[in-house]
């Protein structure tokens, strides 16, 4: 028992003699990955709470449900085409005029990468 004991409070000591503490390894760790996610990534798509930043939520929301929206804006309604619209700042009586501009360019916005698709909903958004 005596053995065991000592085996248990020998390790602990050494880590209170250290000064290594679990909230300073952890600091340093989520430090240490948001610098190098912050600086390799170019721009930070979290904030420091774990939350989406506003400014990346389109692309995310689209990337995430690109089928579903690509069916919604081919018919001109559904809820993928109003959350999108809803993501790009329309108000919920502009959002049937938006489902109609964009089933028209349809063809045109799909034929596009992921950004510049983006791009071509903002510009049919307002």
């Amino acid at each position: 028992m005596k053995q065991v004991t000592v085996w248990a409070i020998v390790p602990l000591l050494m880590l209170v003699v250290s000064g290594c503490t679990l909230k300073a390894t952890f600091k340093e760790t989520t430090d240490t990955t948001s610098n190098i996610t912050g600086t390799t990534s170019g721009r930070t798509w979290f904030t420091e709470d774990g939350m989406l930043n506003p400014e990346h939520k389109l692309t995310a929301f689209a990337t995430f449900n690109q089928e579903n929206v690509e069916q919604d804006l081919a018919r001109g309604q559904g809820e993928y085409a109003t959350s999108l619209g809803t993501l790009l700042g329309l108000q919920s009586d502009k959002q049937a005029a938006f489902h109609a501009r964009a089933q028209g360019a349809f063809q045109t916005i799909m034929t596009s990468d992921q950004q510049a698709r983006l791009q071509q909903l903002r510009i049919l958004a307002h």
